[in-house]
């Protein structure tokens, strides 16, 4: 369970690595990051099996650009391709 909290902290990181990165002005970027960064209190939340969110999680969603959260989410979504990977199908649609 120790690994599955570490992996979503990564994944949470990652996000905001990539978010940092696009091209996007500088200023942006680091909302963009602030906004993110509140989003790590539901880390806990995204692992299978984890429950409802709590107060602090849906709070830090509801105030984060929702530009800022799906550009992190298709930049993620991206790595695999980056890397020479097959692409990843959740069966998620748009």
């Amino acid at each position: 369970m120790e690994s599955s909290k570490s992996l979503a902290a990564v994944l949470i990181v990652l996000f905001l690595a990539m978010t940092a990165i696009e091209t996007v002005p500088v200023v942006q970027a680091q909302e963009c990051g602030n906004d993110l960064a509140n989003v790590q209190v539901c880390a806990a939340t995204v692992l299978p099996g984890s429950g409802t969110p709590n107060a602090d999680c849906c709070a830090a969603l509801q105030s984060t650009n929702k530009d800022c959260l799906c550009n992190a989410l298709r930049a993620a979504t991206s790595l695999p391709s980056l890397c020479n990977l097959p692409a990843i199908d959740c069966g998620i649609n748009d």
